[in-house]
Order: C-alpha cells, then sequence, then structure tokens
C-alpha cells in the first residue's frame, strides 16, 4: 500500500482528502463516545460463561474456577478484488481457509473500502494509483467466514473519499463486525467474559496515527479502560520483496515515511498491549518476545483477488493464532502456513513453507529474542 491513504499493487501512488473523517457508526453494534476525548468505540460481544470444574467425593466438594483466557485469530492485508472486478462467489473463494481462521475472535486488515462509490482519489488517467472498492454486501461475506473485527488503519480506508469511508463502517456494523483504526476508535470485541480492545494505527493523518508515539499512549491509555485486554496492530514498514526485515530504522516507501515498526511496537508493549500484530509490507517478517510479550512485524497478505504480485515472497502469509489470559499474558500461540495462488486466493500450504521462512527472519533479525515456530506450529522461546 502506497502513499498516504495511496495505493497499493505492482505500482503505487496517492492523493487522499485532507478532510477529517468524523465517524459514527451504525446502531446495530453498541457506540460510546467519551466527551472531550473524541473516542469512537465498535464493540462486538459473546456471551459464554467462565468454564469451572467440580470435584466431588464423599468427604469433599470442591469448585475451582478455570482462569478466563481469550484466543483470537489474525490475518493481514485482505482484499475481494476491485468494483467490476470481484470473485461471483466470495465465500466459495475464502473456503479454503475457513476451518483455519476460526476463533473466538478473528482479525483482519481491511484493504479498501465497501461502498458503491464512484469518486476516487486517483485522477482519471493515472496508470500508479489505486483505489480499491467491493460491494458493501461483502462485508456479510467477511462475517460469515468468521472475521469479528476489521482493520481500516491503512492508506486504502480513504480510497474513495470520506463517503466511502462512511459506508464501509455503516456495512461493518450492519453486518456485526466491529471495526478499528479511524481517528480516535478503537473496536471492542469478546472472548466470553473478557473483553479485548483492538487499536489500530498506521502513518496517516486520517488514521489513528503511529507517527505521533504520545497520541498513541494516550489511545492504548483509553482501551486500557474499555477492555481486560488491548491488542495493538500496526500498518508499518517500507514494502516488497525486499521489505521482509526488520530494520530498527525509520522506513520509507516511494518517499513517505512509514514509521519505525521496532521502535513502535516496543512503545505499545511499554504502554500497556498485551500483543502486537502488523501488515502493510505484503511479505512475512519475523516475530519478536518483548517483555514477554509477542510482536509478529508482518502476517503479509491474506487474500487480495486478481489484484497484487504473488510471485517470489509475496504469495507467503499466515493465520496467526494466540490465546491470552484475562491480564495480556501470553498463553499459546500457533502459526498456520498460507499460500496464495495467482488469483490471490489463501489456502493452507501443508509444506509450512511460511514458517520455515519466518523462523528464518525471525533469528536473524532478534536472535535471543526470536519467537520461533516449532513443528506443530505452536510458537515458543529460542531454545538457550
Amino acid at each position: 500500500m502506497v502513499g498516504t491513504n495511496g495505493g497499493k499493487g505492482r505500482g503505487r501512488d496517492g492523493d487522499p482528502s485532507r478532510r477529517r473523517l468524523a465517524l459514527w457508526l451504525a446502531p446495530t453494534l453498541i457506540l460510546a463516545a467519551f466527551t472531550g476525548a473524541g473516542i469512537a468505540i465498535s464493540v462486538h460481544s459473546s456471551s459464554a460463561p467462565t468454564p469451572s470444574t467440580t470435584t466431588t467425593s464423599l468427604a469433599l466438594t470442591t469448585t475451582t474456577t478455570v482462569p478466563p483466557t481469550v484466543t483470537l485469530s489474525a490475518v493481514g492485508d485482505t482484499e475481494l478484488g476491485n468494483t467490476p472486478d470481484v470473485p461471483s462467489n466470495p465465500i466459495r473463494y475464502l473456503q479454503p481457509i475457513r476451518a483455519a481462521l476460526a476463533a473466538p475472535i478473528v482479525f483482519g486488515n481491511l484493504e479498501g473500502t465497501l461502498t458503491n462509490a464512484t469518486t476516487s482519489k486517483c485522477a482519471p488517467a493515472s496508470s500508479e494509483c489505486y483505489a480499491f472498492r467491493a460491494p458493501t454486501a461483502f462485508a456479510s461475506v467477511y462475517r460469515a467466514v468468521g472475521f469479528t473485527i476489521l482493520n481500516s488503519a491503512n492508506n486504502h480506508s480513504h480510497d474513495f473519499g470520506e463517503e466511502g469511508a462512511i459506508d464501509t463502517s455503516k456495512a461493518l456494523s450492519a453486518a456485526g463486525i466491529a471495526q478499528a483504526g479511524l481517528p480516535g476508535q478503537i473496536g471492542v470485541v469478546s472472548d466470553g467474559t473478557v473483553r479485548v480492545a483492538f487499536v489500530d494505527f498506521a502513518p496517516y493523518f486520517n488514521t489513528n496515527d503511529l507517527l505521533n508515539f504520545p497520541a498513541a499512549a494516550r489511545l492504548i491509555a483509553k482501551a486500557k479502560q474499555l477492555a481486560n485486554v488491548v491488542v495493538v496492530y500496526m500498518h508499518a514498514g517500507a514494502e516488497g520483496e525486499q521489505a521482509d526485515h526488520v530494520t530498527r530504522q525509520t522506513e520509507t516507501y516511494v518517499g513517505e515515511d512509514r514509521g519505525n515498526p521496532y521502535a513502535f511496537a516496543h512503545a505499545a508493549i511499554n504502554d500497556g498491549a498485551g500483543l502486537v500484530i502488523a501488515s502493510g509490507p505484503h511479505v512475512l517478517r519475523g516475530m519478536e518476545w518483548y517483555r514477554g510479550h509477542l510482536i509478529a512485524y508482518s502476517l503479509g497478505d491474506f487474500a487480495n483477488f486478481e489484484n497484487f504480485s504473488a510471485a517470489g515472497d509475496l504469495d507467503l502469509s499466515v493465520i496467526l493464532h494466540v490465546t491470552l489470559t484475562s491480564t495480556g499474558t501470553f498463553v499459546s500461540g500457533h502459526f498456520t502456513s498460507v499460500r496464495l495462488t495467482s488469483a490471490g486466493q489463501p489456502f493452507v500450504d501443508p509444506t509450512d513453507a511460511s514458517a520455515v521462512f519466518v523462523n528464518q527472519l525471525s533469528k536473524e533479525d532478534f536472535g535471543a529474542d526470536a519467537a520461533i515456530i516449532a513443528a506443530n506450529g505452536s510458537i515458543e522461546r529460542l531454545a538457550r
């Protein structure tokens, strides 16, 4: 993805509207406004009870309450084409990964918009600008395959201006999907009794701004007031086949400041995040342990119907499952290797090529702090 809320694909550019979006989601989801704080909260909840076990004997009956946990799955950049070039049966298109995606909370980065608007950010004759839109009805497709929360902190959320952004938010709300990432917006979802706040960032003025560390810290602090667990997503870093390493420096793409993913992820955990996940570079990146918390620096592209290149490492992807305690402590993780067809369709990869690639990157970039994927897919610490 390129340009300030700009294009993405084999060639990219951007020219967004400079107006901020004042967004209130439709009443299908629970909404709350914090006076003076500029916070919009999108909420999806479930009602599974906290599990317990009971042991009975002739002498004694005891009940032990199992501490609650939260389990989520997360994927990277996801889009279902660009109207009119969209899959005729989008649910079937995503069917190969539907079972592997399943979790109480399912997160993805929504590239582009869900709108019928026709005026895009791109000039009519432009060959280097990309604006993505799919029908608003596709929101129900995302929900049908399991997504409960989608991110809009990226450079395609305003591809069709404010109209497209508003249409997208309304469509997600109507489908029962929480949204995060627009200015001041926090998405809150639940796994049983545990509430999880997603705070999503990208290096753009019309999203939660990844380049403004003090503002990000304040938003994470607000999220901690709303939920038991805070997950931070960042859309950050350079792009392409040569962008698979975490440089620990400010990264740029076509002259645009894409932030310092390493510094931002560490700051997010210092500010209270229990987990940091990311996408944007279009390739997988390594995973790191920091203060006992997992950072996944890029989950790559997940689905991109006929739009993006799938050459080289660009066809490697992942479904990341993570279980945390109700205080954000890591319990377990699982890495499912995914591969994309030439048409951008994801399927579970039995060769585990993505896991092998990420392990290599993690060791090279983080050394003793690398998060390692075991042969069974579990995420572990590097043996010392």
